[in-house]
């Protein structure tokens, strides 16, 4: 079997944050369920959502900043930029999102084969995209 055979989905994502407890909360509001942690040499605390996704705090940022070097800053550094969730309704998803506080910050954008996505940022300033398709 080929290597491009043995791939058959992400088991995870791995995103480093400097507050377990802040980034389980705005987690949570996105339906993410605590799981364990901190566990591990890192450490590392796992959530789960019900749609299979599963999210590694890697907890060892060492400070909040205003800026995510990947993203916020004028020299692009190589690297992950984003996550992007797929969801059914954009606007009630918008909408969901503004009525719990969280700032909306690009979007919505319409791509060219129909597409809508919507932009946010967690506590430590990762870009969370939700996606529409077409």
């Amino acid at each position: 079997m080929s290597l491009s055979q043995q791939i058959t989905g992400i088991s995870h994502i791995g995103i480093r944050v400097h507050s377990l407890d802040r980034a389980r909360a705005f987690y949570e509001l996105l339906g993410f369920n605590f799981v364990m942690g901190p566990i591990g040499p890192e450490p590392v605390a796992i959530m789960s959502h019900p749609s299979g996704i599963e999210i590694n705090f890697i907890l060892n940022a060492a400070n909040t900043s205003n800026d995510n070097i990947l993203i916020d800053i004028e020299e692009k550094h190589a690297g992950y930029t984003h996550i992007a969730l797929s969801v059914q309704n954009i606007s009630e998803v918008q909408s969901e999102l503004e009525k719990a506080g969280v700032t909306i910050s690009g979007g919505p954008i319409t791509f060219p084969g129909g597409s809508v996505s919507i932009f946010v940022r967690d506590p430590d300033r990762n870009v969370i995209e939700f996606n529409q398709r077409a």
